[in-house]
């Protein structure tokens, strides 16, 4: 068998890493000044592409086995990406007409998430002959043209249309930006003429509308046309013929008027059978663009909480131990499609998973754990049983009727016996705080809350100054590991008077009193007979 001698690796990491820092050379040694032509900041970005391009001819000339690895490719990619800097900013967005950047900081890792898809799309925009210049600017470096492009968090994408700049409100995958920018530069909608270009099509587009319409002209292809303008996640297709349709949606039948969306996934066809109008297009894209399950991630967080479907399923599981329930869930998905949205969410992936299992005082959970949201009432609720098939769908079900009890958390029972001060759980919340016949002083705190620590020691010296009222119990509950229905408090510390004849109404006492008008208050609100003073304050 035929070696390559490692003196030929070694002369062709030579020759690569002698024409990169000849490229930088290059590129410093004739940055252009102020007032030189805009198009000479391209010059050496297009002699870098032929180089890859010329590298790559030879690797393939070399051997045929030999491919590319995927750091290569994606730094090729990231080379059609230019590079802004204090200098050039100014004069690359108001020399170009359509320019989509990347504002990034080199710590941030949602930054380091999106910038493959960034490059990946700027390489699949130059294939389709896009008039788009894609652009990155380190903001953390260059802080002055990062003023300038008012680029404030990151990652931050931005599309200046003749040097006016548009918020971007697309996805983030290479594909979702692609489709976003092809729309914003003038290709709301792919004409497809062939079979052959509806194969091709396949091969690059997963997600998509499709829509025939006789002679791609009419009044409900111009709705359709206006759907394709305003929706900004997903490419939108249309065709004049059957047989073309029938390459990209196998499922219709022969007639000269159709709309259907089409994903990689089980659930791949779904026709549209509403009026041909432009909001009930949208509204049906709303409710079936996404997969039966979503897997929640940093970038499509904000596409799945703006959804328009109210009733959320959310799983956390291991990554192995979701690939056995996958296939069960989807089960269940289908048959709740359009009325209950299914996200998957990592449990080990603690920025996204750990604050909804807060919620339920689950943060340290490490088996499945099965959720539901209703974002109509703000009402969150938990499956008590195993997560099988039979379960979730039952589940699902009670949150479809509206049958399911909210879950409030609650710490475990803590032992009071012979304390001064009663914890209050959410477990005992009912027991001993609102079908108590004593009257109950109840103080509200959380761990992280500054001002508490004051108002603690304040309830433990009226504690101690009230011990021989029997009528009168003083209590704390920790808000932020407990919750009940009739505790509704987003202001801490605050301190709330049970009556014992009234427990429906509590009153609330200033927490900013002095610890002598507290004890004023309260012997205010306590029966006189009943009222005892043992110590002082």
């Amino acid at each position: 068998m035929h070696t390559r001698k490692p003196t030929s690796k070694f002369l062709f990491f030579t020759l690569s890493l002698f024409l990169f820092l000849s490229f930088l050379i290059t590129i410093k040694a004739s940055e252009p000044a102020p007032n030189e032509n805009d198009n000479e900041d391209l010059e050496g970005l297009e002699e870098l592409i032929a180089w890859d391009e010329e590298e790559e001819k030879r690797e393939q000339e070399g051997s045929s086995s030999v491919r590319s690895s995927e750091a290569e490719v994606l730094t090729r990619a990231q080379r059609i990406v230019l590079e802004l800097n204090n200098d050039n900013t100014k004069r690359i967005i108001d020399g170009n007409e359509f320019v989509l950047v990347l504002g990034y900081a080199p710590w941030c890792a949602r930054s380091a998430e999106l910038m493959p898809q960034f490059a990946e799309a700027a390489t699949s925009l130059k294939e389709l002959g896009s008039p788009l210049l894609m652009a990155k600017l380190d903001a953390d470096r260059y802080p002055k043209a990062a003023s300038l492009l008012e680029i404030k968090g990151f990652p931050t994408l931005l599309l200046f249309v003749n040097g006016t700049s548009q918020v971007y409100t697309g996805g983030f995958s290479a594909e979702e930006i692609v489709i976003w920018a092809r729309k914003k530069t003038g290709v709301p909608v792919i004409k497809i003429r062939s079979v052959a270009e509806a194969e091709e099509f396949l091969k690059k587009y997963h997600t998509f509308v499709t829509g025939l319409f006789e002679e791609c002209e009419g009044p409900d292809n111009e709705e359709f046309v206006k759907a394709a303008i305003s929706d900004n996640e997903i490419q939108f297709v249309e065709v004049s013929g059957i047989d073309v349709a029938k390459v990209l949606f196998p499922d219709i039948k022969d007639t000269n008027h159709f709309i259907g969306i089409v994903k990689s996934e089980p659930e791949r066809y779904t026709k549209y059978e509403g009026t041909f109008k432009m909001e009930k297009i949208l509204q049906f894209l709303d409710s079936n663009k996404f997969p039966l399950v979503t897997k929640l991630t940093e970038l499509n967080s904000a596409r799945v909480y703006s959804s328009p479907i109210k009733l959320q399923v959310i799983v956390f599981a291991e990554v192995d131990d979701f690939k056995n329930l996958l296939e069960p869930l989807q089960e269940v998905a289908r048959k709740f499609k359009s009325k209950i949205m299914f996200i998957y969410i990592d449990i080990a992936y603690e920025n996204l998973a750990k604050p909804f299992l807060t919620l339920f005082g689950l943060e340290e959970a490490e088996n499945t754990v099965v959720t539901a949201f209703d974002n109509r009432i703000s009402s969150k609720f938990l499956l008590p049983s195993d997560p099988t098939q039979t379960n979730i769908e039952e589940f699902c079900q009670g949150l479809l009727d509206g049958a399911l009890s909210p879950y409030f958390k609650s710490q475990t029972i803590p032992d009071n016996k012979d304390a001064s001060i009663q914890i209050i759980v959410g477990k005992t919340f009912d027991d001993l705080v609102l079908s108590s016949p004593k009257n109950v002083l109840l103080e509200v705190y959380t761990p992280w809350c500054i001002k508490c620590e004051t108002t603690s020691k304040h309830v433990e010296k009226l504690a101690k100054h009230f011990k021989g009222l029997d009528n009168l119990v003083f209590a704390r509950i920790d808000a932020s590991a407990n919750e009940h229905p009739k505790l509704q408090v987003d202001d801490y510390p605050t301190l709330l008077f049970y009556p014992a004849e009234d427990k429906s109404n509590p009153i609330k006492l200033s927490t900013k009193s002095s610890l002598k008008d507290l004890a004023a208050s309260i012997n205010k609100h306590v029966k006189a007979k009943d009222h005892v003073t043992k110590d002082e304050l």
